[in-house]
């Protein structure tokens, strides 16, 4: 079931507050860092100062990110065959963390009691640890506890301060916050077995969109290629996988679990968390059954455990994955500047070396929050609306068999199970500009503000029907989650076939209109409760451009 989740239990209260201290002349305002609450938060108290919590501190590159990406562009408008990518030890060399400048933060970090918990140059990333009060001393910030409907969190307003000698060294402080992100699943009734009401494998819509199944002479099955999977909660059994496997008769495929900020594979119930992580593995899984799959698991405190899961993703050079699926996010209004930057310099520098991410682009359409959390406003979602990556929507195959967008036509209705209003997610952004492959696709403009952006999603496939099992339970599942995995494993099959990673899609997708097909019948409109977008010939901002021809991708390559 697509929710919010939360991850956190409310933490003791305390009769003090902890110490926030005003800004002084040795301190200067982290730019991009203002936030705002989620809407309807309601104050539940001071943070106990005594609490344990780690931050995440990012800093400026070495060189050019600004460069970097305009190489990544101009590089993925040429041929396959010509293009040259960063290996992950030259994009360290050369866009990674200065060590003076992590040398800095590590004194200021002892002069504040706290214990540096990881320390990247690579990353462009240190973790500091301590008691909340010293984190609080080092980068004074209004953060105070909050209930809502998502659960208790600890919630930052306004900016963060930082020492005025970190000033242009620091480009983000992430753990403050803890506000969760959203999972993108749609779970229907669970029963026993495939087939019929219970869903069918994702190998069957690997069909449906003409995955290409052998290259050369050689079976397209994954062999050789690594998908990385960004999980913030949850986790799977080896047992339900052996049996999930055997029952569509096909060999498991060899999953690791790697462990980020310290969160593991932690299974619970078929209606947790749970659910993503098995849809994701199944999905993509059956489809390439001979690739190696990395979960890496991140705590959904905010932006802080995605941030540090991509991260460790895209620089990994051990399991060295060439795509990333990811299907959590949240409205982009819910993210600060220092966010949205920190998330797409990852993307960047995961296009430089040839990793191509795949991003649900969320399951209640427009509004991009069920409905116990809606805020009655029109949003898109991130990191799916980050122009870096491939932003994935959902369709459904309606009676005469064609693909028309994902919307089961309920109103949102508090009072029902899931709460309703299913629709696939899309929009516009208000922050991120149309970027140079949008150029010529006729985007419209902002339904909410009039104005143009960066148009999502760029692809959709079903989001409906996907056989799971999840904790010994059974059944049918979807939502957008659903279609990041399976174009994840389309991409590692492209890999395969190639030899190469492909890299950043997006702008042979567009270039190439033969390689989709065109959506043109549906809307994301919520029944009577959200105005959305409609489809019609071309692009459109609930199906994109349309439904993927995997196997007139690969000739384009």
């Amino acid at each position: 079931m697509a929710t919010h989740r939360n991850t956190r239990s409310a933490p003791r209260s305390k009769s003090h507050r902890a110490k926030q201290e005003k800004p002084t002349a040795t301190q200067v305002t982290l730019p991009g860092s203002k936030r705002a609450l989620l809407p309807n938060s309601r104050a539940a108290g001071p943070v106990d100062p005594s609490e344990i919590a780690t931050l995440t501190v990012r800093t400026r590159s070495v060189g050019d990110v600004a460069a970097l990406e305009k190489r990544v562009q101009q590089q993925s408008r040429e041929p396959l065959a010509k293009r040259t990518y960063l290996t992950r030890a030259e994009l360290a060399q050369g866009h990674g963390a200065r060590a003076e400048d992590l040398d800095l933060v590590e004194q200021f970090a002892h002069q504040h009691n706290l214990i540096v918990a990881h320390r990247s140059a690579a990353e462009r990333s240190i973790a500091l640890r301590g008691t909340l009060g010293d984190l609080l001393s080092l980068f004074p910030a209004n953060v105070q506890i909050y209930h809502h409907s998502t659960g208790t969190y600890r919630g930052r307003q306004g900016e963060i301060q930082i020492p005025k000698a970190l000033d242009g060294i620091v480009t983000g402080v992430f753990g403050f916050d803890t506000r969760p992100k959203h999972r993108y699943t749609h779970v229907g009734p669970r029963a026993a077995g495939p087939g019929g009401g219970n869903g069918v494998a994702s190998t069957e819509f690997a069909k449906r969109y003409n995955f290409p199944t052998t290259f050369g002479g050689k079976t397209l099955d994954g062999t050789g290629q690594t998908i990385a999977i960004i999980e913030l909660g949850g986790g799977f059994r080896t047992s339900d996988l052996k049996i999930f496997f055997h029952e569509i008769g096909i060999a498991p495929p060899n999953v690791t679990a790697v462990s980020v900020d310290r969160t593991g594979n932690k299974p619970t119930t078929a209606d947790s968390d749970d659910g993503e992580v098995m849809l994701d593995i199944e999905v993509a899984g059956a489809v390439a059954p001979q690739a190696k799959f990395a979960v890496y698991f991140a705590p959904n405190n905010g932006d802080q455990g995605f941030i540090d899961g991509i991260s460790a993703a895209v620089h990994d050079s051990e399991r060295n994955p060439g795509v990333i699926s990811i299907s959590w996010g949240g409205p982009e209004s819910t993210t600060d500047q220092q966010g949205i930057t920190a998330f797409h310099e990852l993307f960047v520098v995961a296009a430089a070396v040839g990793i191509t991410v795949c991003v649900a682009s969320g399951d209640h359409g427009t509004a991009d929050s069920d409905a116990a959390d809606w805020d009655g406003k029109i949003h898109v979602d991130h990191p799916a609306v980050d122009d870096m990556v491939l932003g994935c929507g959902g369709t459904q195959i309606d009676n005469n068999g064609n693909d028309v967008v994902w919307n089961d036509g309920t109103p949102f209705d508090k009072s029902v199970p899931g709460g309703g209003g299913w629709a696939s997610g899309g929009g516009i952004s208000e922050i991120i500009a149309v970027p140079s492959y949008q150029a010529n696709a006729k985007l419209p403009v902002s339904i909410d503000s009039g104005k143009p952006g960066r148009g999502v999603p760029d692809i959709a496939m079903s989001a409906t029907n996907y056989y799971t099992r999840v904790d010994s339970s059974e059944g049918a599942s979807g939502g957008t989650s659903a279609v990041a995995p399976l174009m994840s494993a389309l991409v590692a099959l492209l890999n395969q076939a190639k030899q190469k990673n492909v890299g950043f899609l997006n702008p042979t997708l567009y270039a190439n209109a033969s390689v989709v097909h065109d959506v043109t019948v549906g809307t994301n409109a919520i029944t009577n409760t959200v105005k959305g977008y409609n489809a019609g010939p071309g692009w459109d901002a609930c199906s994109g451009l349309g439904t993927p021809d995997g196997t007139a991708i690969l000739g384009k390559l």
